[in-house]
């Protein structure tokens, strides 16, 4: 990799570019947190339904402190203590989890919850709700587990058309926080033009971490050749960075780590964006910060954006023995 005449570097991957903010939101950083406290205060298993967060770094790292992940609750022993992952969990679950009497700590993102009280809320003054998400993924499967009927998934426009409740007087529109910003626009849209009266959230569903990484990746992407973000597979936010990139008309490759980077993707592609998804540590961009500088990048630079000082604080019941406050930063 050579210079250029007025002294830049030139050649693949010359120039890495950071997205701001990337990375940990308050929420992921919450439950991790709520699990390793769990560790310290009551020992080994904690028990842990789901991944406590989308990232395979994350899950593999607490299962060597001594946390089981588990999806069903018959797995989990009486008298075991149990955290419930930050997508949040059924009306169903949570019952069933204090009907068998675990010692829970309830790791869901505050801003799911937000989500979840608003549907009980709504639900008892008669409401119906059309809830725009995707099919499988848990905290749909969470909020819509909220109630036993009444609420209606639509993943696209198309499904927006076939939805059928039973009545259209009160009807309310909720959204997973992890969605696209413009995707659930466009969905939304597609909802108020077929039911004109629905309600809609005061403040919006989708998160600010969510909404600050996609406005982020938007301000990246056309100053770069290619964008890659770092995140694992099941990451909702991280697959919508990805797509937030292509649909600007840049390049972009999601990566668990380091490792899945291909040379060939920064072949005659001088700059390089880079973020991470709201559940990937930080530490993970360092390693695909150095895989790149051994592939020829020189230069690193952080763009200008937001700095989010966002905290939530945690359940009762997680402070360690002699401790004067519960501030943590990992």
């Amino acid at each position: 990799m050579g210079n250029d005449t007025d002294g830049r570097a030139t050649g693949p991957g010359a120039e890495i570019l950071l997205a701001e903010p990337r990375g940990f939101c308050a929420g992921v950083d919450r439950a991790i947190e709520i699990v390793e406290r769990a560790l310290a205060k009551f020992g080994r298993p904690i028990y842990v339904r789901h991944e406590i967060v989308h990232n395979t770094y994350v899950v593999n790292d607490l299962k060597d402190k001594g946390a089981i992940f588990i999806e069903e609750l018959d797995e989990v022993p009486p008298g075991a203590t149990l955290v419930f992952s930050a997508h949040g969990v059924s009306k169903a679950v949570q019952e069933e989890a204090e009907r068998r009497g675990f010692r829970i700590f309830d790791a869901t993102c505050p801003l799911v919850t937000k989500v979840h009280v608003e549907v009980a809320k709504l639900h008892r003054e008669g409401y119906e709700f059309i809830m725009i998400g995707h099919k499988g993924h848990p905290e749909v499967e969470g909020t819509m587990g909220q109630l036993d009927s009444g609420i209606h998934l639509v993943e696209d426009e198309h499904d927006v058309a076939r939805v059928q409740p039973s009545q259209t007087d009160k009807l309310a529109v909720v959204t997973q926080t992890t969605l696209s910003v413009d995707d659930a626009a466009g969905i939304l849209a597609a909802v108020k033009a077929r039911f004109p009266r629905v309600r809609e959230p005061k403040q919006q569903d989708i998160c600010y971490a969510t909404q600050n990484r996609q406005d982020a990746v938007k301000m990246l992407s056309p100053q770069v050749d290619v964008v890659i973000v770092v995140g694992s597979p099941t990451s909702s936010n991280s697959n919508r960075l990805r797509e937030v990139a292509l649909k600007l008309g840049t390049p972009a490759y999601m990566v668990d780590n380091a490792s899945e980077l291909q040379p060939e993707w920064f072949e005659g592609r001088a700059r390089v964006g880079l973020t991470a998804g709201a559940s990937a540590p930080d530490i993970l961009v360092q390693q695909v910060i150095d895989r790149l500088r051994e592939l020829g990048a020189i230069a690193v630079r952080r763009m200008d954006g937001l700095t989010e000082t966002v905290k939530f604080p945690l359940p009762k019941g997680l402070k360690i023995d002699g401790e004067g406050s519960l501030e943590h930063i990992h």
